[in-house]
């Protein structure tokens, strides 16, 4: 029997065939129940009555969701035998968690990302169906080589023809034909160049599977070119898995992990420079914000199939460090050579707190004109531990530019205790002030830095390691995107081990050791947290006492 086609306006779903038998059973126990519904209401026998679950049910179906073998089983017999009876069969049920989570997104782009065996590659197969039911949607699913390609396509053929009744899948061309019109074309882009073949071409749905093995994000941004359809009841989406890691994990992280926190939706941003993509200036929408994106972390653990005999997580631990941390744990930040290693965004990134207004308060900045400046923020508690609450990163500002921006992020801050600056900032260039002094000028006041880069990265490394208690002495708010973005990347020197690479985007870095080795060097008697008290201050400048 043919399957029913959807009214206009309907979602396409992940179920099988023979759902509208289910419906009509389910509209059926509704109406059957009616009497005994009554019954239970007035000897309350029943908080949910069969009817109450039949009715549940009927509004997944109709509305797109997935009558999952779990929502089947909390059914009652009735309900059960109404369903079984029309041989309602399920050929794919997500995982709870982020695998739901994958199939149900609204936003414009999606990346499925993080440990290996998270079940990734299926969710991409049927997400792909989300509109199989309109005779308008064409769907693109892409992977790296031809050799790649054939292992999804080999597991297409085993759920498709279960959830599609009469889909044929042609060898020639590589493509599912659907009983309603739709088709899915399974293709490859090995080099950028090759994505020219869909010059012309549009497509309702389009994804890649390990997006990471492309060296640049050319391909993923040209796809979006194709992304077009003329029907008002389908709303196209990109879709994308990867794992941490690979030639393209660079791009991938700052498209889609660093501009916010996992699971949580963001206004698209441009990867080279982090701006927010809008309308242009003569549109009607001008300055709006274009679409919305987000990632989703995968988690080993969140696919029972591959972790109920313990076998595939155990060859995963015995992988070298770096791999292990990618594929096991999901880690974005971990990179080959990295110089601080012990870095967990799980553990030393948090959100947001309410500092203790008695807290001490410290800045730090590096600074720069054509590179960015950074300028931390910190509060020191009881403990002696370091919490990052404010970053500022922003380039082509003047010395007297920057102070301004800072006196006006400070205004309702508690006093600031000390500030220290990057000491080359007080040298003079010119016949008029350095930086530094400008700065002062202004009224925001610097110690200089002490710049011991072996020492200084010691003690970045010293507040980053964990206590016995598992806590490191140094945490950051999420909100300070670059320091977190950047430190756990950035690469050891290939010709001095015990520094980084200065030619790596270091500057949130080099701010933090600023703050840290004159944290750690200063010794005086305020509540015995290390800071000299300021007439001990060696004078740099007899006018502001610097």
């Amino acid at each position: 029997m043919a399957r029913p086609k959807l009214e206009p306006g309907e979602k396409g779903n992940y179920n099988l065939s023979r759902q509208e038998k289910a419906k009509r059973s389910l509209k059926n126990t509704i109406r059957n129940s009616k009497k005994k519904e009554e019954v239970a209401k007035k000897t309350a026998k029943s908080k949910h009555t069969i009817a109450d679950k039949a009715r549940k049910a009927l509004a997944t179906l109709e509305n797109g969701g997935t009558l999952t073998g779990e929502v089947i089983k909390s059914l009652p017999p009735n309900v059960k035998k109404a369903i079984d009876a029309n041989e309602v069969e399920i050929a794919f049920a997500p995982n709870v968690g982020p695998q739901t989570d994958f199939l149900s997104s609204p936003e414009k782009e999606v990346l499925y990302g993080g440990a290996a065996g998270g079940g990734k590659s299926y969710a991409m197969l049927m997400d792909l169906l989300r509109y199989a039911d309109n005779k308008n949607h064409r769907a693109l699913l892409l992977r790296r080589t031809l050799a790649e390609l054939t292992e999804l396509v080999d597991k297409s053929k085993q759920i498709y023809p279960m959830a599609f009744p009469n889909a044929r899948f042609k060898e020639s061309t590589k493509t599912w034909e659907f009983p309603s019109g739709a088709t899915a074309l399974f293709s490859y882009v090995d080099k950028d160049d090759d994505v020219y073949r869909y010059q012309g071409m549009s497509f309702t749905w389009i994804g890649i599977d390990e997006l990471g093995h492309y060296p640049t994000p050319f391909v993923w941004n040209y796809l979006r070119s194709r992304l077009r359809t003329t029907d008002p009841s389908i709303v196209t989406y990109m879709r994308a898995s990867a794992n941490p890691g690979g030639i393209g994990g660079w791009w991938v992280k700052k498209m889609f992990i660093d501009p916010a926190p996992p699971n949580n939706s963001f206004w698209a941003t441009d990867v080279e420079t982090g701006k927010i993509l809008r309308y242009g200036r003569n549109h009607e929408k001008a300055e709006q914000p274009l679409f919305q994106r987000k990632f989703i972390p995968a988690r080993l653990k969140d696919n029972p199939y591959l972790t109920l005999d313990g076998e595939y997580e155990a060859m995963l631990y015995s992988l070298p460090e770096v791999e292990r941390k990618r594929l096991l744990s999901g880690d974005w930040d971990v990179a080959e050579g990295a110089a601080f290693t012990e870095f967990n965004r799980l553990v030393h990134v948090i959100d947001p707190i309410e500092l203790p207004y008695n807290w001490i308060r410290i800045r730090s900045c590096d600074y720069g004109y054509a590179a960015p400046s950074c300028v931390l923020w910190a509060a020191i508690d009881w403990d002696n531990n370091l919490w990052i609450y404010r970053e500022l990163y922003q380039k082509g500002l003047t010395g007297e530019a920057l102070a301004e921006y800072i006196l006006h992020l400070e205004a309702n801050d508690p006093p600031i205790y000390m500030g220290v600056l990057d000491k080359s900032c007080w040298n003079k260039t010119g016949h008029g002030l350095s930086v530094a002094e400008s700065m002062i000028r202004k009224g925001v006041r610097w110690i200089p830095s002490n710049s011991d880069r072996m020492n200084g990265k010691i003690e970045v490394h010293r507040r980053l390691m964990l206590d016995d208690y598992g806590s490191p002495r140094i945490k950051f708010f999420n909100t300070c995107t670059n320091i977190v973005r950047t430190l756990p990347t950035i690469p050891l020197s290939k010709t001095n081990s015990e520094d980084v690479d200065t030619k790596a985007e270091d500057h949130a870095y080099d701010s933090l050791r600023y703050m840290l080795m004159t944290r750690q060097s200063m010794k005086g008697n305020l509540h015995n947290l290390g800071f000299r008290h300021k007439d001990t201050y060696e004078v740099q400048d007899s006018t502001f006492g610097y």
